[in-house]
């Protein structure tokens, strides 16, 4: 998988959620202690939890209790993990330094954003709404189409419902898989370094960022 676009403005800017845009590993984190404090274990170290936010329940349960989707007491966990985030969804998340000055440039722009995640729909929407980042031009959770990422589809679905080419979007995320997707949908990647992931420079991403500023330089 190589770089293969050149850097034209965008008419929009998708955006990846967990890492990204929110820094929301504080509250992931706290839930799924919770969880363990239920099955009478020790809470996870928070900096072991923090590194795998963005692969949600699945990395969060793994890292936690060291069992995959395929164990008997997965959905169990998971559930219970789910309604504990549920309650307290954005109690200590925030959106990373830049982000809101990044937001309002391309609202002033008139260039669209919006979110493609994992997370699903019944997490997104809240946490979007409880953050203030409920005026998206699209909103396209794990459950919104019928593959999630690193599949092209929800970023072909973004570009759809925001009424561009996916050609015309850069897709950012701090994932391998984001960079994947907006490849294969054919957008422009910009791999990110304030979120989760590591190693961004091997995911061959259209460029590499180290911090919002950054991307509002390039839309300048």
């Amino acid at each position: 998988m190589k770089a293969h676009h050149e850097l034209t403005l965008p008419k929009a800017v998708l955006f990846d959620l967990d890492g990204t845009l929110i820094d929301s590993a504080p509250d992931l984190a706290a839930a799924i202690n919770r969880v363990k404090a239920d099955c009478g274990l020790p809470p996870t170290p928070y900096d072991q939890l923090r590194r795998v936010a963005s692969a949600g329940a699945p990395g969060l349960i793994r890292t936690a209790f060291g069992i995959e989707k395929t164990h008997a007491d997965y959905p169990a966990l998971a559930n219970a993990f789910i309604a504990y985030y549920t309650s307290a969804i954005a109690v200590k998340s925030t959106l990373f330094d830049g982000i809101p000055e990044l937001l309002d440039l391309l609202r002033a722009k008139h260039i669209h954003w919006g979110v493609v995640t994992n997370k699903r729909h019944q997490l997104t929407v809240p946490l979007l709404k409880e953050i203030g980042l409920d005026d998206a031009a699209c909103i396209i959770s794990g459950d919104t189409t019928a593959h999630a990422k690193p599949h092209p589809e929800p970023v072909l679905e973004a570009a759809r419902q925001a009424g561009v080419k996916p050609q015309e979007c850069w897709f950012i995320g701090d994932d391998l898989r984001d960079v994947q997707s907006g490849y294969a949908a054919g957008s422009v990647t910009i791999a990110v370094n304030w979120g989760y992931g590591t190693d961004t420079i091997s995911w061959n991403a259209d460029l590499v960022v180290d911090t919002p500023w950054d991307v509002s330089a390039l839309i300048r």
